[in-house]
């Protein structure tokens, strides 16, 4: 591919249509996925995908896409005469050129893997998994280095390489009529390193004998409780309740609780949240959006005051800012938008103990088994994996199928306690439309909620 010819052509077909700004992505993919249920294997696929997108502005945002890139130049064209029909009043920040070749490295490439010992990793953790009650096995791994070429109306040119790695697995337990499920999910923007870490045995047979506990677990009680999240649940309720809501597309639409309250107190002092892409080998990392911005790391609640939005480039020319590195979009295919990366809040001087010692009735609530959040009237709702009674400080006995739920800006200003055992550990695929990487995290966090049983 000719890139010299591409961005020259690029410009001609600018100035023909009278388009002042206008972003190309050439993206290639290699990725590898499989899967194992029961010890069969149901997905064994490795494939390469070449694309190209561009999103041309005239007042809105026009966009084409092409999957051969033999059809380049038309899918430039394409998204300029959208473009010139397509007037509307809204404003994209254009800042200044930058040109750059950044890339992820892994310590060992897993394209240097073969694919026999891919499927001999999944045969294993299944082996591993088996189980007197379990009656459910599930294992997924999945890989993908993603190159990407970005240029733009303004002059950058950035080339970038990055790797990402997954690993799940799950057991299902079942006693009578009750069944459990349990599991664990490994990652990172790194090499087959993240795999050669994992203590294989300790977290299947982890993975396996607490989906057999919560067998013989109670279920929770109702009603509102102090309640210590652990870093993994503290993770998912600061993504989703306040990730979200600080997110610059759903403030410039009048979408969030956030809007017109930076500068607030809205959470204890001594309460910071960030999201930070630069974190090293973490799932969400990322070296520049697909916006052509430099990741940056954003304190979103910095003391208890909201502290800044996450803005791609419309959103911070409208709301009168500079964009600060959130534009991603899953693939070639799709349109940029404001996304999280790594969401987590920051550590404390809380020791654990010292938070349990805190509770005289209460519940220790661990892990994320999904949940929905209203960020337009500031509402949520999450379940836990398991959880554990607290009386007098001390834990006591186990519950399931137990869920937290909430006003958000309640939450945050009920925090009493923040651990300083901080864990940025929990890779996953945040949706909105489409799907990007992300982690999130945090320490044990001292709070109060209403909480009760799942449906």
């Amino acid at each position: 591919m000719d890139l010299e010819r591409l961005m020259k052509r690029a410009e001609e077909l600018a100035k023909k249509h009278r388009i002042n700004y206008y972003e190309v992505r050439i993206v290639k993919i290699n990725a590898t996925s499989l899967s194992m249920q029961n010890s069969q294997l149901e997905e064994l696929s490795s494939n390469i995908e070449i694309g190209i997108g561009v999103r041309a502005f005239n007042g809105s945002w026009s966009f084409s896409s092409a999957n051969d890139i033999r059809r380049a130049e038309k899918a430039i064209e394409t998204a300029m005469k959208i473009a010139k029909n397509n007037k509307g009043s809204s404003r994209v920040y254009e800042g200044d050129p930058i040109k750059d070749r950044a890339y992820l490295k892994e310590r060992r490439e897993f394209e240097d893997i073969s694919l026999e010992e891919k499927v001999e990793l999944v045969k294993e953790i299944d082996r591993l998994l088996m189980g007197e009650k379990v009656v459910n096995r599930r294992v997924g791994y999945g890989e993908g280095k993603k190159w990407q070429f970005y240029f733009n109306s303004v002059g950058s040119e950035i080339e970038t390489v990055v790797p990402r790695i997954r690993l799940s697995f799950s057991a299902a337990a079942k006693e009578g009529g009750n069944m459990q499920t349990y599991w664990k999910i490994f990652g990172g923007s790194r090499g087959w390193e993240v795999i050669e870490d994992i203590d294989l045995e300790h977290w299947t047979s982890f993975v396996r004998k607490k989906a057999e506990s919560l067998l013989k677990a109670k279920l929770p009680p109702s009603g509102e409780f102090d309640v210590i999240m652990d870093p993994e649940l503290t993770g998912v309720f600061i993504h989703e309740a306040l990730g979200h809501a600080s997110e610059g597309d759903a403030v410039k639409n009048r979408e969030s609780i956030l809007e017109g309250k930076l500068g607030e107190r809205i959470g204890v002092e001594g309460l910071t949240v960030v999201d930070n892409p630069t974190l090293e080998g973490k799932f969400g990392s990322y070296i520049y959006d697909d916006e052509g911005i430099r990741a940056k790391r954003v304190e979103i609640i910095k003391n208890g005051v909201l502290n800044e939005y996450l803005l791609d480039r419309e959103t911070a020319a409208v709301l009168g800012f500079e964009p600060n590195g959130h534009g991603r979009a899953q693939n070639y295919n799709y349109q940029p938008i404001v996304r999280m990366s790594n969401t987590y809040i920051e550590p404390g001087e809380w020791s654990f103990e010292d938070m349990l010692g805190e509770v005289k009735k209460g519940l220790y609530l661990i892990g994320d088994k999904g949940g929905e959040v209203d960020i337009a009237n500031g509402t949520f709702m999450f379940g836990a994996k398991e959880g554990y009674l607290i009386e007098n400080g001390e834990i006591k006995a186990q519950i399931r199928d137990v869920a937290l739920s909430g006003k958000i800006l309640d939450i945050l200003k009920n925090i009493r306690a923040i651990g300083k055992d901080l864990k940025i550990e929990f890779p996953g695929y945040c949706g909105k439309g489409q799907w990007v990487s992300v982690d999130d995290g945090g320490p044990h966090v001292l709070t109060r909620a209403l909480v009760g049983g799942l449906i």
